[in-house]
């Protein structure tokens, strides 16, 4: 049965009928609404602002639009017959205009029309929940749909970044990560509240275009849920850049006086710049999607199970950084999978063995591999599990850490290498809990890691994949090596 057969029109309001209603339509809605309509199921996707979301307008497009310059200089300064020619700064023009390239100017027309292409129907407006399987949007014009799902509602509306509580921060004016990844000029100084990803990466960026930045990290380091060496070889990176790393300090007020920001730390020292970015934590964005009419807290994360269905319910799933088993676009993506193979399984009355991680319909999610590439100068990328926090979940495991400065490859890649590789190993099972690489270029690294850790590949059978000589995969030989002793 077609929606247009199920579709109702009064003059203000229009109502309609979908097997699936997906509220966001950042990568993660996008995502679901392709699986859904590869398996036969009609599909609306509801967005409020752009269609294509954070990560295309406001996060994974254009950081790595801006620090890919920053990378590819760094790099190219490390290889002789090279660094006499990239002694001088960063074309800033340059790099913004394709940043806004790779953010498609904030225009969403290319997504919308992707939609389209697939067969889902695009609802631009506010999406509220108004009860079971039933979603409301208020439309930009004024009108009104009334959409009513006959299998699934999915909550893909992503998160936003928090600001703390001080008083006065409203006139300030801060930065969060949308201002740091879309600002039009690159302030003079800027001061940086963070020691997490969004925070050193902006830093990282915006330092090679030329701020003056200050780092203000209120625990012992950068980069906290990665192994500790990591945010370590980052920090060093980032004062040799130039940069002032201060740990152990928090900002206790901040103030704009005729246009410059002044932040007040603890540790008694007064700072001032052109602009505060404050990338401290991330919020869901559910308070306003009508929660509360199906009986659940409005602004909470949304539980779920391996096949990301609120816990409770049997029509309402959630998806990304809605659900906060890993607030990362791929991870998101991953779900959205899971969760359109899920809907169309029990939309076809296929039952979903949710114990079988590995299940040959592909409709429950596994999170013990979730791997991340942090792009600063090194780079750093992790999957599974650091050491902490495999002791602390009760496995019995060994460390087995090597420097880069070991694999012929590194060299070659760079004079002056510097990075460090850490495997951990569960001494039970002979298998790889988590893996993390510092250094350049190791983002490239870690599928293979996750390729280990996802599959429990035995240690043993891992000594038989041979890296290619000379690469800087060789680390792998190395890390084995180190664990046979």
């Amino acid at each position: 049965m077609t929606d247009t057969e199920n579709t109702e029109n009064s003059e203000d309001t229009t109502q309609a009928r979908y097997d699936v209603v997906v509220l966001g339509a950042g990568p993660v809605g996008e995502n679901v609404a392709d699986r859904t309509r590869a398996a036969g199921l009609s599909t609306a996707v509801v967005e409020s602002e752009l269609a294509g979301g954070e990560c295309s307008y406001w996060a994974c497009m254009p950081s790595k639009a801006l620090l890919r310059p920053a990378i590819a200089r760094a790099d190219a300064r490390r290889v002789p017959g090279l660094r006499h020619l990239v002694e001088g700064p960063l074309d800033a023009a340059d790099v913004l205009a394709h940043r806004d390239y790779e953010a498609a100017d904030w225009k969403d027309d290319g997504q919308v029309a992707w939609l389209e292409s697939i067969g889902a129907v695009f609802h631009r407006g506010h999406g509220r929940l108004a009860g079971p399987r039933r979603v409301v949007v208020d439309a930009p014009d004024g009108g009104r749909h009334v959409l009513t799902a006959r299998h699934a509602v999915v909550v893909s509306t992503g998160s936003r970044a928090v600001l703390p509580d001080l008083p006065g921060l409203d006139e300030v004016r801060p930065w969060t990560s949308r201002e740091a990844t879309s600002a039009r000029q690159v302030p003079g100084r800027l001061i940086v509240v963070g020691g997490g990803v969004v925070a050193v990466e902006m830093a990282t960026a915006w330092r090679a275009l030329g701020s003056e930045v200050t780092v203000l990290v209120r625990g012992k380091g950068l980069l906290p849920r990665m192994e500790p060496f990591a945010g370590e070889l980052v920090a060093e990176t980032l004062t040799e850049a130039g940069a002032d790393v201060r740990t152990g300090t928090s900002v206790t007020s901040v103030t704009r006086e005729n246009g410059t920001v002044v932040a007040l730390t603890d540790t008694g020292d007064r700072l001032e710049a052109d602009e505060i970015l404050f990338a401290t934590g991330r919020a869901p964005r559910t308070d306003d999607i009508g929660l509360d009419t199906v009986g659940l807290e409005p602004g909470s994360w949304l539980p779920v199970d391996d096949s990301l269905r609120v816990t409770g319910s049997d029509w309402l799933y959630a998806v990304g950084d809605a659900n906060h088993r890993a607030l990362l676009t791929h991870q998101g993506k991953y779900q959205a999978r899971i969760a359109g193979a899920a809907i169309a399984a029990r939309a076809a009355g296929v039952p979903i063995l949710e114990s079988d991680p590995w299940g040959s319909h592909a409709a429950t999610a596994d999170h013990r591999a979730v791997p991340q590439v942090v792009f600063t100068d090194p780079e750093a990328a992790s999957v599974g599990l650091t050491v902490a926090e495999a002791e602390h979940a009760g496995h019995r495991v060994r460390a087995v850490d090597v420097e880069f400065s070991s694999v012929a490859g590194a060299g070659l890649y760079a004079d002056g290498y510097r990075g460090r590789a850490r495997m951990v190993v569960d001494l039970d099972r002979e298998i790889l809990r988590g893996v993390t690489f510092v250094g350049p270029a190791v983002g490239e690294l870690i599928h293979s890691a996750t390729i280990a850790v996802a599959g429990e590949v035995p240690v043993d059978r891992l000594w038989h994949a041979v890296p290619s000589y000379p690469t800087i995969s060789e680390i792998w030989l190395r890390l084995l090596e180190a664990y046979r002793g």
